[in-house]
């Protein structure tokens, strides 16, 4: 109960108060969204996002005939949230000619992750090992929206990835073995592959978040309009080092797009109890966030594609966060299932699926014919079949000494000399 002073005083208070709304700030005042739209945004603000694999929809009399010519597809309004920021549009220009490359990239995806998991239940590969199954559509749809002169760095999740930017199964699975034809020689495993524009697989936990903000500072010193795609996961969110990229990047107006892969887990803990906060794409407090449905590729293009534009427009970084989930345990000796339910990963199998969402959408597009969609799945399944084998096949690395200093220097850098391991093992260059 309140007493009867308090409640006096409130009344007085409350007949100060001005009778008009207080000015708003300047830069709010910038970015106000116009009385016409305003009610749509408020409202797009409350929605929340959906992992709804295919939730998109197109007028199909609009659907070309050619594979080559462009069409409008219109996405769910469930697709965004945002933070601090105008959402993304909600219609995405694309050919059919894209549409199925991208179901195409994201089986081969699939089916080479499937393959790793076999290699690896024969002991063929060793050590660790972390797989992107249900995941692929965050790599599938990143890549459409960028371009080879962009950069993208991530953790150890990162054998799609290395296939996006240009990598050949055969040398992500050859590397998986150890072999020498593998994509670091067989020197990285799982998790350390590189490709041109892709700056890795990284182990350490966050560490390629500050390493991503230094990409971005390279595009933004030599005056290039390109941006660093940098992502971690939920697991990583937390680390000291993450919120000091955020700060710099901030500070220097950094074209970098900061991509939280939010798959629910942690290695064997849920997100929930591992943060405070879960809105993973609200925590760089000072930079506008977007989260964005992370199993719907089509989605997760849009977003980038908007993401990129506002960078490389100078309007510093952005907070992304990929709703998405992985079927597998955190790595190949974790089952799963000792944190979740296997019924749990089984309606997002069945329900949610990035490969199965976008083949239902393109049949009912007419963008493809169910038996030419199985062509697809047969190449992609071919293809993969076809690397495997090469990569069963490539030589173990070399076991000798000379190898050891191998690529520590810019061909042409080195110096005359170095040291091996110890003070009289020393390397001469030519």
């Amino acid at each position: 109960m309140f007493s009867r002073a308090a409640l006096r005083a409130g009344r007085v208070a409350s007949s100060l108060r001005p009778s008009v709304a207080p000015a708003m700030p300047a830069r709010a005042a910038a970015f106000a969204p116009s009385t016409a739209n305003s009610s749509q945004i408020s409202a797009a603000s409350r929605r929340s996002v959906t992992t709804d694999a295919a939730s998109a929809h197109v007028d199909k009399s609009a659907v070309p005939e050619s594979d080559d010519e462009v069409f409008t597809i219109n996405l769910s309004d469930e697709s965004f949230e945002t933070y601090e920021l105008d959402p993304p549009p909600y219609t995405l220009e694309t050919t059919k000619k894209e549409l199925k490359k991208m179901y195409y990239d994201m089986v081969t995806i699939r089916q080479m992750e499937m393959a790793a998991d076999r290699l690896y239940k024969e002991k063929k590969i060793r050590g660790f090992c972390h797989l992107s199954t249900g995941q692929e559509a965050v790599a599938v749809g990143i890549e459409n929206a960028i371009t080879p002169e962009d950069d993208v760095i991530t953790a150890y999740r990162c054998h799609g990835f290395a296939y996006m930017r240009g990598a050949s199964v055969s040398k992500i699975v050859g590397e998986l073995l150890g072999r020498q034809g593998g994509i670091a020689y067989g020197r990285g495993g799982s998790m350390h592959m590189f490709e041109k524009g892709f700056y890795g697989g990284n182990g350490i936990v966050g560490a390629q978040v500050p390493v991503g903000a230094g990409l971005a500072f390279a595009h933004k010193y030599e005056g290039r309009k390109n941006t660093s795609i940098i992502l971690y996961g939920d697991g990583a969110s937390n680390q000291g080092q993450v919120f000091e990229a955020f700060n710099m990047a901030k500070l220097w107006k950094l074209p970098a797009l900061f991509g939280c892969e939010n798959n629910k887990y942690g290695m064997g803990t849920a997100a929930n109890r591992s943060s405070a906060l879960t809105d993973y794409y609200k925590r760089g407090q000072y930079i506008p966030g977007l989260k964005v449905n992370g199993m719907d590729v089509l989605a997760v293009k849009a977003a980038v594609q908007y993401g990129r534009e506002w960078a490389t427009n100078d309007n510093g970084p952005l907070v992304l966060e990929y709703v998405t989930y992985r079927y597998g345990g955190h790595s190949m000796s974790d089952p799963g299932t000792t944190y979740r339910t296997r019924e749990e990963i089984q309606r997002m199998r069945s329900t949610n699926d990035p490969i199965a969402g976008l083949k239902h959408k393109i049949i009912d597009w007419g963008v493809v014919t169910e038996e030419e969609l199985k062509g697809i799945d047969k190449q992609a399944r071919s293809y993969v079949n076809g690397e495997v084998a090469i990569a069963e096949a490539m030589d173990l690395p070399e076991a000798n000494l000379h190898v050891l200093f191998n690529d520590i220097y810019v061909k042409g850098s080195e110096p005359s000399f170095i040291r091996g391991r110890t003070a009289d093992e020393i390397r001469y260059f030519d």
